[in-house]
């Protein structure tokens, strides 16, 4: 449906409670995909910083997505829950992939931990390797590694992405552009094995790219709750990713990735059903 694009009419000032303009701001967003700031201000008279105050009451209750200078409906973007959010969520899922994915590492290898719950985890575990270089953009994975164990940390500097902790804009193309490092250990929001691995965020996506670029193997850590789910921004496609450590996965999506040359770790007791529908 073509959005409507009448210029906005601008509701008198007091004439609405706070509940009924925030209601009325979400669907205007929703009719329109996103809105402004400066929009919104001059249709419900009111100032910018009360628009940017009722945006963020609004995202914090998940009903849309704050972007600069405005707003998108959250239908549209699928916007990322915060690290605490994720942290939270599937935590036993999460914890048993850390464990595969900690068996994998061996004493004096060079890694990537990109940012995520999942990367946390398996970061949690690493306290007995011995002489591990460890590359990351994650801010909470960095802390824990310096209190926890004897890796050499190398933290990839950027612009701190607030809510998830972790940095964008990483400078890998200068200043890590001639490092090489044995495995990746990426996190994603989707995964799908027709689209890869899926982010919403664009820069984001750029930077986990980067990470990808000095591994010899890529391993995705991916809960069940993301397979199935595509994003706006990939990544990684299937063909870049060696080894998919899940809890598990359909049948036929296990054969197809398989099929394409994918290592695919997931506890057969835990395999979904044929008839399983993924969400």
């Amino acid at each position: 449906m073509k959005a409507n694009n009448t210029p906005p009419r601008s509701i008198p000032n007091g004439a609405m409670f706070t509940e009924e303009r925030r209601m009325a701001i979400l669907a205007w967003v929703k009719d329109r995909k996103k809105a402004t700031v400066a929009e919104l201000a001059a249709r419900f008279s009111v100032s910018a910083a009360t628009i940017r105050t009722d945006l963020r009451e609004l995202e914090l209750a998940r009903q849309l997505t704050r972007t600069h200078g405005g707003a998108m409906d959250a239908d549209k973007t699928r916007a990322e829950l915060s690290f605490d959010q994720r942290q939270v969520q599937h935590r036993e899922a999460k914890r048993a992939i850390a464990e595969e994915a900690a068996a994998m590492i061996d004493d004096g290898d060079t890694i990537v931990l990109d940012n995520g719950s999942t990367t946390y985890e398996l970061a949690a575990r690493l306290a007995g390797r011995f002489n591990l270089t460890v590359v990351t953009n994650d801010l909470n994975i960095a802390r824990l590694l310096e209190d926890t164990s004897d890796a050499t940390v190398l933290f990839v500097g950027g612009l701190v992405r607030r809510g998830s902790h972790c940095t964008l804009n990483i400078r890998v193309p200068t200043a890590l552009a001639h490092l090489n490092v044995d495995k990746a250990f990426m996190a994603t929001t989707g995964f799908s094995p027709e689209k890869g691995a899926t982010i919403p965020d664009v820069v984001h996506a750029e930077d986990k790219r980067q990470m990808i670029s000095m591994a010899r193997r890529v391993i995705l850590l991916c809960d069940s709750s993301k397979m199935g789910k595509v994003y706006f921004a990939r990544f990684a496609e299937t063909a870049q990713i060696h080894t998919l450590i899940t809890d598990r996965i359909a049948p036929q999506d296990r054969k197809t990735l398989e099929a394409g040359g994918m290592t695919v770790i997931a506890s057969p007791a835990d395999v979904m059903p044929p008839d399983a529908a993924q969400t």
